[in-house]
């Protein structure tokens, strides 16, 4: 099921003004920017040039000379290098450190760690005994009499004189807070109206009659130049096209066809009648020497070898040659049968 784009609303009404504004404008816009636009193809052109026939080649032989130079020695000190080194090292640190520190831990760490934590349970529970037999008999006494000679004296003193002065006072700050308030909010109202009328109100009048009318000229002036721009901008491109077409094709016609007919028409057959009389002679001419430098290879290394066997023979002598042994199973009577317990091998 095919989905269709919504139809476009219905364009506003535009006024006089609009008008008056965007033909001269988009006609002045679009004289401004066609050599921009026809410079800017220009310039993405050679600079896609720049990059398929310099940088990327550049590229490719700098990362080429930063592995040849840079990563395949720092990969082979650190395969054949560094990682021995810290093997050894992992290994020296293991019997020098770690296992002398794990005997001293298990041999004279733990017990004198066991013996330091007795000591501390035997102090621990002196400590308690004196806390439980003396000190906290002493902190009951003490709070008691602090109880009773300020405490109680303190609450007496906070029930009966303070909070009622506190009381009065709370009152009486209640009653002068209400006062100033009450004039605040007479002078603030004063302030408010002054403010309105000496201010806002001639402020709001210049906005609305003078700045925003300004305002909405200059956003339409603002949105037509952006039209006209963007409108410029596709016309010049196309006209930028256009102009790259014809000056392509007047290149193809004056040093392409040209190249291409004389390639076809002279540098072909003069190839074909070079490699017909030159290189097709010498290949076979190399064929046939490299054919006869291979044989005489041959029966030269045919010859060492037979030269090497009869020094070795005069030398040595004749290589024994091992004795032929018969391994077959014995024919006969004095094969192994089925209803007779004595073998071939055992039978005298």
């Amino acid at each position: 099921m095919e989905l269709h784009a919504p139809p476009p609303g219905p364009r506003q009404p535009e006024g006089c003004l609009t008008v008056a504004i965007r033909v001269p404008l988009r006609i002045v816009v679009l004289v401004l920017v066609v050599p921009v636009r026809m410079a800017w193809d220009a310039l993405v052109v050679a600079g896609r040039l720049v990059r398929d026939a310099v940088l990327r080649p550049l590229g490719r032989a700098l990362l080429w000379t930063g592995k040849a130079l840079f990563v395949r020695p720092f990969a082979g000190l650190w395969r054949y290098v560094l990682v021995p080194a810290g093997r050894a090292l992992a290994w020296l640190g293991a019997v020098l450190v770690v296992v002398p520190a794990v005997w001293f831990h298990r041999y004279v760490l733990t017990p004198v760690g066991h013996g330091l934590a007795r000591l501390a349970r035997g102090v621990g529970d002196g400590l308690a005994w004196v806390y439980a037999r003396v000190l906290r008999p002493i902190g009951h006494a003490v709070a008691r009499l602090v109880r009773c000679l300020f405490v109680v004296p303190a609450r007496w003193l906070y029930a009966w004189i303070l909070a009622p002065v506190g009381r009065a006072v709370a009152w009486c700050a209640r009653g002068l807070g209400r006062l100033l308030r009450m004039i605040a909010t007479g002078i603030g109202l004063a302030l408010y109206w002054t403010l309105r009328v000496l201010f806002v109100l001639p402020a709001l009048a210049l906005w609305r009659w003078v700045l925003a009318p300004a305002g909405r000229l200059l956003a339409v002036v603002a949105r037509e130049a952006g039209d006209a721009l963007g409108h410029a901008w596709r016309i010049a491109g196309r006209i930028s096209r256009a102009v790259g077409r014809v000056l392509g094709t007047l290149f193809r016609w004056i040093f392409v066809e040209p190249v291409r007919r004389a390639y076809r028409t002279v540098l072909v057959p003069v190839g074909h009648a070079v490699r017909a009389a030159v290189l097709k002679p010498a290949a076979a001419g190399a064929r046939v020497v490299g054919r006869a430098v291979r044989e005489a290879l041959t029966s030269a290394r045919e010859t060492v070898r037979q030269t090497r066997a009869d020094v070795r023979r005069m030398l040595f002598g004749e290589p024994r040659q091992p004795v032929a042994v018969d391994r077959r199973e014995p024919q006969g009577p004095a094969a192994r049968t089925l209803g007779s317990s004595t073998t071939a091998l055992t039978k005298d």
